[in-house]
């Protein structure tokens, strides 16, 4: 995500216990798990409808005049859900940048970077097929954490190789995405986020055929796991400069949140479909920047038994000439 700061969405109140920020539409806190004071949360969100998917469990934005009475995801049948509970809102649409023919092209261009062991002729001979434009959407955290971490690294090992190390460090995390999506994958969310610009949020767009909205299906303080996972992949990326040495293993962290504050945000992308000698692979491409893609692609079997066939020929060789010279 870019670096610039989110200004987190006010708070109404503090968590009893940890005093971590309670937002609007919060039934517990997000770090601690304490139930909320009634008070905070009643009238803060609204109770909404919205398509259900039976098979991947997507969540979709329903509207009477625009029905989708099968999964764009995955295909599965959907039904119309009415929770008792309020469900959280996007408090901003980024808007698409990127328009169908663009997203396609930046599809094609990214074949043509997969590497030695694609087929060579993957992005002449791909056949792009259904595309479709979508809103995901995920939550974007600024945090306050304390980040307990462990490695082993060269410095102190005297005799042996390696040697333990541990510590703790206060971190602020700026910009931590974590997504909320059910259609796309954690994976598929994470590699195409870096393409975002958080900044440029706008009113909800016009449901259109087609066009898939994507809703928050569980709220912030239901998603702890996810939330956690996020802030520790975050942490990770900069414990690495905290273990003494230069050569490091091992690394580990675990993080306690001390507060969080978070923006909701819906996300534009396409997801697309193409065809490679009678097999379909998906592709998702970031709606703001078409450079910005991730997806699956077929592997070369050519290049690889080739690849080993060659590398068993120069084993084969060494050997020889080790035995050779030896005698």
């Amino acid at each position: 995500m870019p670096s610039a700061e989110i200004a987190a969405t006010p708070a109404r109140a503090a968590c009893g216990r940890c005093e971590s920020p309670v937002e609007a539409g919060d039934l517990r806190c997000a770090v601690c798990g304490l139930p909320t004071p009634g008070e905070v949360f009643v009238g803060a969100a609204t109770h909404v409808e919205f398509l259900r998917c039976e098979g991947c469990g997507a969540a979709v934005s329903y509207d009477v005049e625009v029905r989708a009475p099968k999964c764009s995801f995955c295909g599965s049948q959907m039904h119309v859900e009415r929770p008792e509970d309020p469900v959280e809102e996007a408090s901003a649409y980024l808007p698409f940048a990127v328009d169908a023919a663009a997203a396609a092209e930046g599809l094609r261009r990214w074949l043509g970077t997969l590497g030695f062991f694609r087929p060579s002729d993957l992005q002449a001979a791909a056949t792009i097929g259904e595309l479709k434009p979508l809103w995901w959407v995920g939550w974007v955290f600024d945090a306050e954490v304390l980040v307990s971490w462990a490695a082993d690294s060269e410095v102190g090992s005297r005799r042996a190789s390696w040697a333990p190390h541990a510590g703790q460090q206060s971190l602020n995390l700026r910009n931590v995405l974590v997504p909320a999506s059910r259609g796309l994958s954690a994976a598929e969310c994470q590699a195409i986020a870096r393409g975002y610009r958080v900044d440029s949020g706008g009113p909800p767009p016009e449901a259109r055929p087609g066009v898939l909205i994507e809703r928050f299906d569980v709220q912030r303080s239901a998603a702890r796991r996810a939330i956690a996972e996020g802030l520790e992949r975050a942490a990770l990326a900069q414990a690495s400069t905290w273990v003494p040495g230069s050569r490091q293993r091992k690394l580990s962290v675990a993080v306690l949140p001390r507060r969080l504050g978070s923006q909701r945000l819906a996300f534009p992308a396409y997801v697309l479909a193409y065809r490679y000698r009678d097999k379909l692979y998906r592709a998702v491409v970031n709606g703001q920047d078409m450079a910005v893609v991730t997806g699956k692609a077929p592997l070369s079997i050519a290049k690889i038994v080739l690849v080993i066939v060659g590398g068993l020929a120069a084993l084969a060789l060494i050997v020889a000439l080790i035995v050779v010279l030896a005698k």
